[in-house]
């Protein structure tokens, strides 16, 4: 069959065919000297001027909405929940035996209940129809035991599992999908919560009764004075109690180094003899270092080197706008890097026991990657503190980081140039939420007590910003990408790897931990080949089991050793099987410190004025002042 001829390709030549086989005769070539009223032709003027409005320009512009619209939400993407509620619903409707079970289930709850409300009101004493989960502690006063209270807190729990199973047991939703939708879900009914409110809990009732609404009046004075400290963006009531440099960060030493993202701090020693090995503690940048150095009973700066370690402390600066363009990279090479070049001009020929917590550890091990990649071999030992490497089951934190949100939340970094931690902590306070916002205000608002204050409490009201490109990176390098445990996060052009890492490795994490949950720390196991990991699994949260002084109450950990030729033991194995202590994991880590260390010697000087490292200011410096 003749095949006709067509224009080949848009805005193609004169003359310039392509055959079509099977097609239609073609007016065009069929009937010289007539032009086809569907062809452009190719000299012909456009009546418009050309277009000005380039992809950038629109780019901008979206850019620009979003950032306007994050400040209205908090820098949360409001597309998010809606669209993953929508799928959800969309996805039970077309699930009729999905929605036949979770019928079911509803029946045999309202039986439940009904079956136990008829056992209460025979015998007070009789037993729950459900029981609340053990982190949850709301429930746990006697005055929830009495009629009738006991039916509300058992209402409430047994449709918390209900809508715990509409929300997971869905066929078809993505897993992304469904923790949104359980999250959010699980918020809304902790809102309504019946500790929440003053009629429907008895603590409230009692002390109401008690002090004749004294307590009332106390909330409502704690609620206007936390009110007013948030609209004149002052630090909530009692953080100002703890002055750095005073009451926390007062562990004695010297800057002994500064450029512009770091201040590099020597602690003085209070020993004869300290290790030859010095340390080096990289901290999170998201907050102030002295987390690791708060009141000096609990410091773990002033612990140490009252055990004869010399401690070098990186101290990270609040950036502003200005400094929206600093990388990872900026600060692997600002940070770890140039620390690690002052220790060794200061202490010559030393290696140094390296230390990373949260952030700062996950930075410490791409620095480490890099360092063992190109055979530069000053690392004596790797110590990571609640720091992942990998990211693949970074818990509920990964409901605030996926594609959309992160390019929302990427919009609003642009426009201001740096991320305000309220964004992020509002985030980590949902987390626990029971724990950390409706417990407050029943404890603050309703019972009218404000707890005493903590210098844990200060230091988390001690805020900093991160850059945009640094922030942008971390997100979508290693949350989104997990470029670092699969080998694809690059230093100086080139890929590292965590297995290239052989010097000892130990590892912390927490059991409550729900910034990095233990299961994602524990998976250093997997890609680490050093000759030995040595994983510790502590009890409390991502700061305060890290904080964990010896004579804390209440405090235990686990602890194995794993040689390079030993078979993996999955997390579960491991927590039934580890070595279970009781106390403080201090001693135990600062024990095998001094085993992988080559002795003492007498404390070097402050500082090394010859090497171009002098003494500056007293610790804790000056970037920690930084708001």
């Amino acid at each position: 069959m003749a095949a006709d001829l067509i224009p080949f390709r848009p805005g193609a030549g004169k003359g310039e065919f392509e055959a079509r086989p099977g097609g239609p005769p073609n007016a065009l070539h069929s009937q010289a000297g007539r032009r086809d009223p569907h062809r452009t032709s190719d000299t012909a003027i456009d009546p418009l001027p050309p277009s000005t409005f380039s992809p950038e320009v629109a780019k901008i512009l979206d850019r620009l909405f979003n950032a306007h619209v994050a400040n209205f939400t908090g820098g949360t993407d409001p597309r998010v929940i809606p669209l993953a509620y929508l799928d959800w619903a969309v996805k039970l409707a077309w699930s009729p035996g999905t929605h036949a079970r979770l019928t079911e289930k509803a029946l045999r709850k309202a039986v439940r209940l009904a079956i136990y409300t008829a056992q209460v009101l025979a015998d007070p004493d009789a037993p729950p129809a459900i029981e609340p989960l053990p982190q949850d502690k709301r429930f746990i006063s006697p005055g929830w035991q009495q009629w009738p209270y006991n039916l509300m807190s058992q209402s409430f729990l047994l449709t918390q599992q209900w809508w715990a199973n509409a929300t997971t047991g869905v066929p078809a939703l993505s897993r992304e999908r469904k923790k949104i939708v359980t999250f959010v879900t699980r918020q809304m009914l902790d809102l309504v919560s019946p500790a929440n409110f003053p009629w429907t809990n008895p603590e409230v009732r009692d002390a109401t009764l008690r002090e004749g609404g004294a307590n009332l009046l106390r909330g409502w004075a704690n609620w206007r004075d936390d009110l007013l400290r948030l609209a004149r963006g002052e630090k909530p009531a009692g953080a100002g109690d703890f002055q750095p440099g005073i009451d926390v960060a007062k562990t004695p030493g010297r800057v002994v180094y500064r450029n512009h993202l770091i201040e590099l701090i020597q602690y003085a020693p209070t020993t004869a003899e300290v290790q030859a090995e010095p340390l080096l503690i990289v901290p999170a940048w998201i907050m102030k270092y002295y987390i690791l150095d708060l009141s000096p009973h609990n410091s773990l700066v002033r612990y140490l080197v009252d055990q004869g370690h010399t401690v070098f402390m990186i101290s990270w600066r609040n950036p502003t706008s200005e400094e929206r363009d600093l990388g990872m990279d900026d600060y692997r090479r600002q940070g770890i890097m140039a620390a690690l070049d002052a220790i060794q001009a200061i202490q010559k020929d030393c290696r140094i026991h390296a230390v990373g917590y949260c952030l700062g550890g996950t930075l410490l091990a791409i620095a480490a990657a890099a360092m063992a990649r190109d055979g530069d071999r000053r690392l004596r030992s790797l110590t990571l503190l609640a720091a992942q490497i990998d990211f693949s089951e970074a818990g509920e934190l990964m409901l605030f980081i996926n594609e959309e949100q992160v390019s929302f939340l990427e919009s609003m970094m642009w426009h201001r140039g740096v991320l305000d931690t309220q964004q992020m902590s509002g985030a980590f306070q949902m987390l626990r939420s029971n724990d950390l916002i409706w417990s407050r205000m029943v404890r603050d608002y309703l019972l009218g007590e404000r707890s005493p204050p903590m210098d844990l409490m200060a230091w988390n009201a001690d805020q900093t910003r991160m850059p945009y490109r640094m922030h942008s990176e971390y997100l979508r390098k290693l949350f989104l990408n997990n470029d670092l445990a699969a080998g694809r996060y690059k230093v100086d052009g080139r890929p590292v790897a965590i297995n290239d890492i052989h010097v000892p490795l130990f590892a912390i994490a927490t059991t409550k931990d729900h910034v990095a949950p233990w299961q994602s720390v524990y998976k250093i196991n997997l890609l680490a080949k050093s000759r030995e990991v040595t994983f510790l699994l502590t009890t409390g949260g991502h700061n305060a089991g890290i904080v964990s002084e010896p004579g804390h109450p209440r405090r235990s950990y686990q602890i194995a050793t794993s040689q390079c030729d030993h078979r993996y033991v999955d997390p579960d194995t491991w927590q039934t099987t580890a070595e279970h202590r009781e106390g403080s994991w201090w001693p135990a880590w600062d024990a095998w410190l001094n085993g992988h260390s080559s002795g003492k010697r007498a404390p070097p000087d402050i500082g090394a004025p010859a090497t171009g490292y002098p003494p500056l200011e007293e610790a804790p410096g000056t970037y920690i002042f930084q708001t």
